[in-house]
């Protein structure tokens, strides 16, 4: 089902409301630091969202840990979105603020591929796990966590630069997990690192 409605709350100013569309939700939101947002099918459970403060722990209490995902919702091209399981954006733990946009995603293009987007995500998720000592990893793609980050690829349906940052990837998780890490698959719906507006 497509969002209908659109919370979104500014922590600094306090301000917020109701939107029926994705654009006046963003311009509401874009360039505000730790604005929230978040999309619905129905008035009534925006409504609830915002009644409760906006917390995005208040749809479901998510499991400790670092989530990622990538998406193409703006219609810009493919974002990478690492957050806690608040929907606290991390991507400034292992990047510059240079290289992330005013929403706290890594901006890739359309050059790339939602599965690059999500293999790079979850490249980032590992190494802020490691940094930070963060022992769980969640992330809603089969084929990154099954496949890719395991070295199991059909070479022929690849890229160079996708087959080096899957070597890249390999070798993050194997001490990841070494140290007793664990990847978890999760539903889209689960995954507060989803973008707002594919929700």
């Amino acid at each position: 089902m497509k969002n209908k409605y659109y919370a979104y709350y500014i922590p600094l100013t306090e301000k917020g409301g109701i939107v029926d569309n994705w654009k006046d939700c963003e311009k509401q939101v874009s360039g505000k630091p730790g604005a929230r947002y978040k999309g619905f099918v129905t008035k009534k459970e925006a409504e609830d969202w915002f009644k409760a403060g906006a917390d995005y722990s208040f749809i479901k209490n998510f499991e400790p840990g670092i989530y990622f995902d990538a998406g193409t919702g703006r219609g810009q091209g493919v974002e990478v979105s690492v957050t806690d399981e608040k929907g606290n954006n991390l991507l400034d733990n292992v990047l510059s603020k240079k290289k992330i946009n005013k929403f706290g995603k890594y901006f890739l293009g359309d050059e790339f591929t939602n599965n690059y987007g999500e293999l790079l995500g979850f490249k980032f998720a590992l190494e802020i796990a490691v940094k930070n000592k963060v022992k769980k990893i969640f992330g809603d793609s089969r084929l990154v966590i099954n496949y890719w980050s395991k070295g199991v690829v059909k070479m022929e349906n690849v890229s160079l630069e996708t087959l080096d940052l899957i070597d890249e990837v390999v070798d993050l998780r194997e001490k990841f997990e070494r140290k007793g890490g664990v990847i978890i698959y999760i539903f889209g719906k689960d995954n507060p690192a989803d973008l707002g507006f594919h929700k």
